[in-house]
């Protein structure tokens, strides 16, 4: 034996030679020793496997690497054992184990060539232990390349690292063809459909490759175009690139959906989207990864290169080996250049088809979600999940990388610094493991922080949602301070949470931005104490590891907390996509203990029936509450087919729920609901979409000339339109905020008859109407020839349809207390709801099927007479989201700075410039001492004397970083509050007009997203950017004093530098408002379907909805796309530019060890600094930039906020101060006063003038758009008048101030609206008024009865009081009036949704009540002013008729008389 190893091994050991493992033992076993089992394991494989019958068509990649590859490792084997012959021949001696190896490397490919010409030969390279064994391979190969690093011979070197590069690919790219082939053999049927889709991809990229290049796709030459006209003109969306096939929202959606009902299928109590997440994007993104090991692997071949150029230097060698070494470093800079850039933008990608998937799935959740099910959820927990969770949940791809490829680098620097400074380097180790466990517990307090903060936000959005949904009751009321108070508290539990998780945030930076200085000081330290003496190339190498440890260990920290917040969201969302969703089925059925049989009977009943219910129990409550809390109590009922049904009862009484359990809203606890046919269903408060009348109306239908004319002839829609401006284009707010309460309930009435479905269900649609409008609604909509054969189920307290009837159904606190005719409906207990007691004041008018007399005739001649306005284009009530142009102006950063503070700036600054110089002093010590011991082995200072000196350069650094830290996370916490309390400040004093024409969701927008940006990613960004350029400016100097050739290079590359910068940022700057811009669709159309969701289910129009919800989503997508793309454009030039430098740098000092240069570098030590530093240009220079145009992209952010900041306010102060009593009379004068909402509308008041004497009650009537809420808009000064003047009690009220005027009247709005919180909150939140006052006039507003089923003052109400009826929230608004106690009271049409006994008892309560008080109140519904004093009669805006309502009934031709006999018809 030991004659052998002397024969293979002659003159060196076996194993260790001292210093290093020996030549021998890395040849016999790292190479000749790995290649033979190769060639065995190959050998046997195929043998075994080659009857195999596979065959399997591979395209032109997999080709390149399982054919060429080979070939390529074939050749450079043989050129290895070529120059060894040559060595022999020429008589030097050739060791045998350097045979065997050279011999065994091209044995190994020889092989894979030979059986490559097998036809099934992929399958079997593709076998699972080979492959593994590929994987293993390039590892050992590392080890052996560490071993030949040790030499100082550089071809060498380079030679290997071309051999182990080879084996890596090949074992990657094997993998990854096994994974490919593994995937489509699962299934025959999949099989299929991927080759299919695979010949559609290719086709897509066979198409796109024949525009580009190889060379065009890796330089990112598509967004050449883009980046041209952004410079010479502002980006608009047809700039934009196209989107590749695969990243199509709706592909994605597919794709995610998919994934996840496999997961809930799997595992249906806890279903994870994390794990859905993995199995539609998991093997790209594990291809990813090997990607990312290679780039990792990459990154460390620069310390090593320059390890030995600079040993090269000392030793002053006349080779050519510096010039290779010189080139080798700056081609390596570009090799990395492309990786990175290749790899970002695959990441890139793969997280956009993620973010539009988890957006789409979430929109399609809320589609088909019910809404007793959504009630687990709060609204702003819903838009959090879309705004902020989803962006959360994809930045799991950066994370989950991170996670392992960071702890690598780490590893593998650490690894190389041990080669450097042998078990010194272990003082710096202990330091970091002694931080881990203090880092741990750092994360896990961010995580509880993170947690609590995003509950705040929740509660934050959604009280913030409710007050934008509100703002114009509460401005009424006066409340709008009060409500923005309770906002602040949530803000400030908000910015507590947020405060500590910053700060927290603030010391992982320290701990971790100190580790490498602290690194260096104890390894440096150690390595002298324990007898070493310093080298440049050892110094200078291991500081180049060390800032190659200074990214990993300063991003580790956010990684954690980006991986903590991730999967937090993912739960969150996971909870919310597992809930149940509505049955699509015409048939609801429940879980009960007795279950329902059908017999014959039954099932002919269902054939007849188009409703069905039999001992149904419904509740609000979603299905995993136990609360039962009955809404609908054992109901049983048959609605006959082309039938027309009246649902009538009390307030509260279950009519709106019948209807809702019908749609399957509600959760079915017992028994069963059939009803057979589509459904259309107009609800109680009417939803409207923000768009054309058109639009509204066709609900996603294709649009009948004919059928569409008659429905708005129906719906008394067609005057309206002919007097609008634009006609049916003409552009309807959100929630319709610019037309009236009746025109949206005729607007939903006309949707419903367009679409023609079998049944239509319809919520009291005629209260919101006036007498006239509701009798023609009735007669020629309702049993009118659109309808007259379907279905019809009408909850109503209108006389004339309860009259019309086939079926009356009455309902009394959920259950079915009687059905039957209308006819004998008077003779029944429920006589109550009879026709004949509307008013006892006017003398029984018979009913007449005619339903017209002389009067309303005339009208309704005008109404066929009129033709419909019908316009092109789109009349824009509502403004265009403006985006400013060109670059974010300095002020904006000054503003930032104001926020944040300017003293605590300057500081930030400050400590930045000297932490960096004090780095930078560090790094000159070393270099001064490294000089001044290793020329002549003595030196003047003892090794203390430096290490003293290195320690104060460490403590002043760790010092200033800990300053840094602390004053951004506090500046940054500052700018956050003030920005938030200043917008809302103004959006608090915006006048009315700017809501109604700025969509709730673009504001919504600047209070969740935007402010998510100043609160948490700016600070961020901006702290990168600020030690990325004090970073450069330290680099810059210190180069510059070091190489004087490098000030020669400074002034073209500054040059080129600002050139790409401002190509790149003018486009930049576009493309992130384009961002912004294209965002604020996805959040407006979300919150607009969170709102008539219900609506949408029961037309079946999801598939509408969803397709523009995507075509949203791709407009983002497409912006996105664009922005990364031409991010990575620039940083691969700008990394190329990096590379050249290092080059420049590299060859300047092998010319001038050389003595090629007229004025050299002066010492070893400052050549290994000016090179060290040269090293991370590469990535500071691409970090910088990128960290600056991410600066300027997030300040848009701020840009944003400062633009609703600028928004006009409202005059708040007044000149006339009021008392406290003010008004004692309640006299109001209207003197020529004119309204206009906008300078294009036509007038809504035309110079009208009334008095109305103190203490007298008024009505106000007229038809719908009448202009009778204007009215109270003007006495409110909601919108400022025109013309005229309006006196309160002698006192012009434009003089006083307006919260002031707002809290001395009372008001009932149109629209009655409760808030989140409590009952007692609700009637009186400034707690003046005790329970006893509180508990009487609940009473008196009858309603006291259903508030103490409910759970008594202290009941929470949630989500907009839906726990109460419309009517039962409209008695709970009027009891808030009354509480108030003030001279003058309004009410808006407040008996528009109870029942006409309620009414009445309303209407003696008013009467008795406010005895005294001035009352005007804006009616529909004749009986409720018949008792008043006076009552006005408005038309377009005209008062035409006032007086007593008893003298002009009594007066046949009067406009009130002809309104007075059609409420009876």
């Amino acid at each position: 034996m030991d004659g052998f190893t002397a024969l293979i091994c002659p003159n060196s050991p076996s194993v260790w030679d001292g210093n290093r493992i020996s030549d021998c033992f890395t040849n016999m076993v790292l190479g000749f020793g790995v290649n033979s089992v190769t060639v065995v394991m190959i050998s046997v494989i195929i043998l075994t496997q080659r009857r195999a019958r596979q065959r399997w068509r591979i395209n032109a990649q997999e080709k390149f690497f399982l054919h060429y590859f080979p070939a390529f490792g074939a050749c450079l084997s043989f050129l290895d054992m070529v120059l060894l012959l040559k060595k022999a021949l020429h008589g030097d001696f050739i060791v045998h184990h350097e045979w065997f190896f050279r011999c065994s490397q091209f044995a190994v490919w020889t092989t894979i060539i030979l059986f490559s010409s097998l036809a099934n030969y992929q399958y079997m390279f593709c076998n699972s232990v080979l492959c593994f064994w590929w994987i293993v391979k390039p590892l050992l190969g590392i080890l052996y390349l560490l071993a030949t690093f040790s030499s100082l011979e550089i071809l060498r070197c380079l030679k290997e690292s071309c051999a182990v590069f080879l084996d890596m690919v090949f074992g990657i790219s094997i993998n990854i063809i096994r994974i490919k082939l593994t995937s489509s053999k699962s299934s025959t049927l999949e099989e299929s459909l991927m080759s299919s889709d695979m010949d559609l991809e290719e086709g897509g990229h066979r198409d796109s490759g024949k525009t580009q290049s190889f060379w065009d796709l890796m330089t990112f030459k598509s967004i050449t175009p883009v980046l041209n006209r952004g410079v010479i003109k502002q980006l608009d969306f047809e700039d934009l690139l196209q989107l590749p096939a695969d990243m199509d929202p709706s592909s994605c959606h597919n794709t995610l959906l998919s994934c996840w009902r496999d997961q809930w299928i799997s595992n249906r109590f806890n279903p994870s989207l994390f794990r859905a997440i993995c199995c539609a994007y998991g093997w790209p993104y594990v291809r990813l990864g090997l990607l990312k090991v290679l780039n990792d692997c990459i990154g460390f071949a620069g310390p090593l290169l320059l390890n030995k150029l600079i040993r090269f230097l000392q030793q002053g060698s006349g080779h050519l080996d510096g010039y290779v070494l010189a080139i080798s470093l700056g081609l390596t800079s570009v090799f990395k250049s492309f990786l990175d850039t290749e790899y970002s933008f695959r990441l890139s990608k793969l997280k956009l088809k993620l973010r539009s998937g988890i957006m789409t799935v979430i929109y399609q959740k809320c589609l088909c979600i019910s809404l007793a099910e959504r009630s687990k959820f709060s609204e702003g927990e819903i838009q959090t999940f879309m705004s902020i969770d989803a962006d959360r949940t994809v930045n799991l791809c950066n994370s989950f990388h991170d996670m392992w490829s960071l702890p690598l680098q780490i590893g593998v620097a650490l690894c190389l610094l041990y080669m450097q400074v042998r078990f010194a380097f272990v003082s710096g180790i202990a330091i970091t493991i002694l931080l881990i466990p203090v880092n741990k517990w750092i994360s896990k307090l961010i995580a509880r922080a993170t947690e609590k903060m995003m509950k705040q936000k929740d509660e934050r959005i959604r009280r913030t949602s409710e007050l934008l949904r509100h703002i114009r009751t509460l401005k009424m009321y006066g409340w709008e301070l009060l409500f923005s108070s309770w906002l602040m508290e949530t803000r400030s539990s908000e910015v507590t949470h947020l405060t500590t998780r910053k700060y927290l945030d603030a010391w992982c930076v320290f701990f971790w931005a100190t580790t490498p200085t602290l690194f260096s000081l104890f390894t440096f330290g150690l390595f002298t104490l324990m007898g070493h003496q310093l080298d440049a190339a050892t110094v200078f190498t291991c500081l180049a590891l060390f800032n190659n440890l200074i990214s990993p260990l300063n991003s580790f920290p956010w990684v954690i907390n980006g991986l903590i917040d991730a999967i937090i969201s993912t739960r969150r969302l996971s909870r919310f996509l597992a809930c149940s969703e509505c049955k699509p089925e015409v048939e609801q059925t429940a879980d009960s203990p007795s279950p329902i049989s059908l017999d014959e009977q039954s099932e002919s009943t269902f054939r007849n029936m188009a409703i069905v219910i039999q001992d149904a129990c419904c509740n609000w409550s979603s299905s995993d509450e136990k609360e039962l809390n009955m809404v609908l109590n054992h109901v049983t009922l048959d609605l006959p087919k082309g039938s027309f049904v009246a649902v009538i009862g009390e307030v509260g009484s279950g009519k709106s729920s019948l209807l809702n359990s019908i749609l399957g809203e509600m959760h079915l606890l017992h028994g069963l609901i059939h009803s057979s046919g589509s459904i259309a269903y107009v609800p109680q408060v009417p939803w409207i979409l923000s768009g054309t009348i058109r639009d509204n109306i066709l609900f996603g239908k294709d649009y009948d000339p004919r059928r569409y004319s008659d429905t708005l002839q129906a719906c008394a829609l067609d005057v309206d339109i002919s007097l609008m401006v634009g006609g049916d284009m003409s552009y309807i707010g959100e929630k319709g905020v610019n037309i009236s309460g009746g025109q949206r309930a005729r607007l939903a009435l006309a949707r419903a008859i367009y679409h023609g479905s079998d049944i239509f269900m319809l919520d009291d649609v005629l209260s919101a109407v006036d007498a006239q409008v509701a009798h023609w609604i009735l007669c020629n909509a309702i049993l009118g020839p659109l309808m007259k054969q379907h279905t019809r189920v009408l909850c109503t307290h209108n006389v004339q349809a309860i009259s019309c009837a086939d079926l009356v159904v009455v309902l009394e606190k959920g259950h079915v207390k009687w059905v039957g005719s209308s006819a004998d409906l008077s003779a029944s207990s429920y006589s109550a709801f009879s026709p004949l007691n509307e008013f006892d004041t006017y003398l029984h008018i018979q009913r007449q099927d005619s339903c017209v007399d002389t009067n309303s005739e005339v009208q309704l001649n005008i109404l066929e007479k009129i033709t419909v306005g019908v316009s092109e284009e789109a009349q824009e009530i509502i403004e265009v989201e403006q985006r400013k142009e060109g670059r974010v102006e300095l002020t904006v950063y000054e503003n930032y700075a104001a926020f944040s503070g300017w003293l605590i700036t300057v500081v930030i600054c400050l400590s930045a410039i000297l932490m960096q110089a004090s780095r930078n002093g560090n790094d000159l010590w070393l270099s001064f001492w490294v000089d001044t011991t290793t020329g002549s082995g003595q030196s003047e200072y003892s090794t203390s004397f430096y290490l003293v000196v290195l320690s104060i350069f460490c403590i002043i650094n760790s010092f200033l970083t800990l300053v840094r830290a602390f004053s951004f996370a506090f500046g940054g916490l500052r700018a956050a509050v003030k920005v938030h309390n200043t917008l809302l400040h103004k959006l608090i004093n915006a006048p009315v007009q700017f809501f109604d024409q700025t969509p709730g969701g673009r504001i919504l927008n600047r209070l969740s997203s935007d402010l998510y940006t100043i609160d948490d990613s700016l600070p961020f960004i901006l702290n990168i950017l600020l030690a990325n350029f004090v970073g450069l400016l330290g680099i810059a100097v210190v180069l510059s004093y070091v190489q004087v050739y490098f000030l020669l290079l400074l002034l073209p590359f500054w040059y080129i530098y600002s050139k790409l910068q401002f190509f790149y940022r003018s486009t930049s700057r576009e493309l992130r408002r384009l961002d912004s811009v294209s965002r604020s669709p996805i959040y407006a159309s979300f919150t607009e379907t969170l709102d008539g969701s219900s609506t949408i289910r029961a037309f079946k129009s999801q598939d509408f909805f969803f397709s523009t919800f995507t075509q949203h989503v791709t407009l983002y997508q497409q912006t996105s796309y664009t922005e990364f793309t031409a991010s990575l454009w620039l940083s691969l030039r700008l990394q190329l530019l990096a590379a050249f430098i290092i080059s420049f740098v590299a060859l300047m000092a092998v010319i001038g060890s050389r003595g090629g240069l007229p004025v050299s570098f002066s010492t070893p030590g400052l050549v290994g600094l000016a090179l060290s530093y040269a090293a991370p240009i590469v990535t500071l220079l691409g970090s910088f930039l990128s960290s600056f145009t991410e600066t300027e992209k997030e300040m848009v952010s701020v840009e944003r906020a400062l633009q609703y900041m600028d928004i006009p306010q409202e005059e708040l102060h007044g000149c006339q101060s009021v008392d406290p009593d003010w008004p004692t009379r309640g006299l109001i004068e209207f003197q020529n006063v004119t309204l206009r909402y906008m300078p294009s509308l036509p007038d809504a008041l035309h110079e009208i003038s009334f008095t109305i004497v103190e203490g007298m009650q008024v009505g106000i009537i007229g038809r719908t758009g009448a202009g009778k809420s204007s009215v109270l808009n003007v006495l409110f000064r909601l919108t400022p008048i025109c013309g005229g003047c309006i006196l309160v009690d002698g006192i012009n009220i434009a003089d006083v101030p307006v919260r002031d005027l707002r809290s001395h009247f009372s008001v009932v709005p149109q629209s009655p609206c409760l808030f989140d919180g409590s009952l007692r909150d609700n009637l009186d939140p400034f707690r003046v008024s005790d329970d006893f006052k509180i508990w009487k006039v609940l009473e008196k507003c009858h309603v006291k009865d259903e508030v103490e089923a409910a759970g008594g003052l202290d009941v929470h109400i949630k989500e907009a009081g839906m726990s109460f009826s419309v009517g039962q929230r409209q008695l709970l608004c009027l009891a808030r009036a009354l509480l108030k106690s003030t001279k003058v009271l309004c009410l808006d049409e407040c008996t528009a949704n109870v029942d006409a006994q309620t009414a009445s008892v309303i209407q003696s309560t008013i009467s008795t009540e406010c005895r005294g008080m001035t009352v005007i109140t804006i009616a529909h519904r004749i009986s409720m002013v018949l008792n008043m004093d006076n009552i006005l009669i408005l038309d377009h805006g005209i008062l035409v008729e006032q007086g007593n309502p008893q003298a002009l009934l009594q007066d046949e031709f009067s406009r009130f008389s002809g309104f007075a006999k059609a409420s009876t018809m």
